[in-house]
Parts: C-alpha cells; structure tokens; sequence
C-alpha cells in the first residue's frame, strides 16, 4: 500500500529534478559507466535468484533439452 502512494506522488516534475541532481552529482562521463553496473548488477541477481552460475549454465541448457 505505501508503495503504491510514494509511486503516486511522484510526477514528471520531480523525475527530472531528480535527474538533474545525479547528473550534477556524478557528470555526464560517469553515469553510462553506473548504468552498465547496474545492468551486470541486474543480470547477476536474476541468475543468482534462478540458480544458475556461469559455468553451469551449459550443463543446465544440456541436461533440460530433450533428446
């Protein structure tokens, strides 16, 4: 419930000012080097939540595909 009345709150308005602050914060050299963090960062979890590492990956694929 909470969640869904802070998401209501905010507006374009304050999106951009938000926008605004990180980009006076961390410049615009630094944030595509933050994104690309967040993005293996997000990849990593949902493998992490799925259980699937990086060498078991092919193993998992082999083992799952009917012959």
């Amino acid at each position: 419930m909470l969640n869904t009345t802070i998401l209501a709150a905010i507006g374009g308005m304050e999106i951009a000012v938000i926008l605004v602050i990180v980009l006076l914060l961390f410049g615009g050299k630094k944030i595509p080097e933050l994104m690309r963090g967040l993005g293996k960062g997000i990849k990593e979890f949902k493998d992490g939540k799925e259980g699937v590492d990086g060498t078991d990956a092919v193993e998992q694929n082999r083992t799952n595909k009917p012959l």
